[in-house]
């Protein structure tokens, strides 16, 4: 099991620790399965930051 301690980690990162693709986590923002705001968010940079709590939620079907 990997421990995180940030709260929030980009797609390339997520992809590691979750086993999604990369293109299958661009595809969960851009059809909406994951919220912006809730699940991601859209640095000042315009990179996507990944929510892990909040997906690790969803993964395990909880609100």
């Amino acid at each position: 099991m990997i421990a995180l301690t940030q709260k929030y980690v980009t797609t390339k990162k997520l992809s590691e620790i979750t086993g999604y693709t990369r293109e299958a986590i661009n595809n969960k923002t851009k059809k909406g399965i994951w919220q912006k705001n809730v699940h991601f968010h859209k640095a000042p940079d315009g990179r996507l930051m990944m929510n892990v709590e909040a997906i690790y939620k969803w993964i395990e079907g909880r609100p």
